[in-house]
Order: C-alpha cells, then sequence, then structure tokens
C-alpha cells in the first residue's frame, strides 16, 4: 500500500486508471455493448442487395416457394430464462474471518482518492484493519465485493493480509453484516499481477453472482522499499 506514514514501507496501490474505470464498471455503466478498449470494434453488418446477387427464380422453384409461403411456420420455442444465482441483500459488512489463516478484523469502509484511486487502510502504528471499498457492492450482493488490507505494518511487523498466498481453494471467508447475517465465501483461486498490469476489468467487473475479493500488496523490492505487485483472493458465495 503506498505509505502515508514516514518509514512504512510501499505497498497497494491502485492505479489511477484503475480508479476511473472502476467508478464506470462498479456503478453499472458497462453494458457490454460498447467494444472493449484494444478489442476493436464490433464487425459491422453487410448489406448486400438480392437484387444483385440472386438468379431469377424458375417457375419450379417459384411454385415452391409459393408452397412454403401457405404453409404456417412452425412455433417458434423461447428459450429458456438463464437462472442467476442466489444473492443476498444490501448490507454494509462489520467484520472479517478467516479462520484458516487466524484472521478477523474489523472493516473501514473506503471511497476513492481525489485523483480516482482507491483508498487504502492507514497504519497508525499498530496495524490496520482491513477495508472494504464502499463503492462495490456489499458482500453477497450480486457482483464482486472488494476488500482491501496491507501485507506488512509499521515496526516490521505483519500486515492483516500478510498470509492470504496460504488461502487454498475451498478456504471459508467469513464477512458479518450490519443485519446481523453472515456472508459466507469459498476460496476459488488466488493471482499474482504486476501493478502496472493490473486487470481491472477481471477484478473488479460485473459478475452474475455474489463474489469477494480480497487484494493486498506482494512482489517487496528491497532495493527500492515498494512492493511490485499485487495479490487477490477470488472467493465465491456459499451461504
Amino acid at each position: 500500500m503506498t505509505p502515508k506514514n514516514p518509514g512504512h514501507r510501499g505497498g497497494f496501490r491502485a492505479p489511477t486508471a484503475a480508479g476511473i474505470l472502476l467508478l464506470l464498471t462498479l456503478a453499472g455503466c458497462a453494458t457490454g455493448t460498447t467494444a472493449a478498449p484494444g478489442a476493436g470494434a464490433p464487425p459491422s453488418s453487410s448489406v448486400i442487395s438480392p437484387a444483385a446477387t440472386a438468379p431469377a427464380p424458375s417457375s419450379a422453384t417459384a411454385a415452391q416457394t409459393s408452397t412454403a409461403a401457405a404453409t404456417p411456420p412452425a412455433e417458434a420455442v423461447a428459450p429458456p430464462a438463464q437462472q442467476l444465482p442466489a444473492v443476498l441483500g444490501a448490507s454494509a459488512p462489520v467484520t472479517l474471518s478467516i479462520p484458516s489463516i487466524g484472521v478477523r478484523t474489523d472493516l473501514l469502509h473506503l471511497g476513492l482518492e481525489e485523483n480516482g484511486s482507491l483508498q487504502v487502510p492507514e497504519d497508525t502504528g499498530n496495524g490496520a484493519p482491513a477495508g472494504w471499498y464502499s463503492g462495490s457492492p456489499a458482500p453477497g450482493e450480486r457482483g464482486p465485493s472488494v476488500v482491501l488490507g496491507h501485507v506488512n505494518a509499521l515496526g516490521g511487523h505483519k500486515g492483516v493480509f500478510a498470509d492470504l498466498r496460504k488461502l487454498a481453494p475451498g478456504a471459508e471467508i467469513n464477512l458479518s453484516r450490519a443485519d446481523g447475517s453472515t456472508a459466507i465465501f469459498t476460496v476459488d483461486h488466488g493471482a499474482l499481477y504486476p501493478k502496472n498490469e493490473f486487470p481491472t476489468l477481471e477484478v473488479y467487473g460485473n459478475t452474475p453472482g455474489a463474489e469477494l475479493r480480497l487484494i493486498t500488496c506482494d512482489g517487496y523490492d528491497p532495493a527500492t522499499g515498494l512492493f511490485d505487485d499485487n495479490y487477490v483472493i477470488y472467493a465465491k458465495l456459499k451461504a
């Protein structure tokens, strides 16, 4: 995370471009009708004049066409509606616990900085709690809920998300919510990304079900005192 205190090693930093894209994807503006950057424009429909390309029909062909036109078409059967995964109602998260790595933390509520990048939890000397990005869905709502946490703490101590790499697929992550319910997620996988190649849409883009993203820093460089990478846990709602 980007240090806000002297002597704190550099860490999580959301690129400004990522923050700007967050405003689009999380607000529901990514409708899927616009071509993705770098993917090129969608193919345009070719209009071909039948009179210029098709031969004149023979008398036999015309008779067959007339017969076919007189036969009523079979009733079209509409495809079944896609069943979306069940989700929970909106309720802000209060605490997060990950039993398999001994983590339990109250959750701050974080917004965006003026430059569009994500705020990060501030370490005042005793380690910082994790923080939920309040512009993302609440844990259990449809879409990816985003929680950030430091990998280290002042004084050389471990940060709240220091052991995210130890999480294996199937591990449970519990988020208690303000309405008294608990959203339980299971880990799907983890992924390491260079900060200058952070896949914003993959991490923050819309999902059909309720999902969770835990984000911290990785790739510490002793020469610069900074972290060059981000580590992301992807999890899906269990109950």
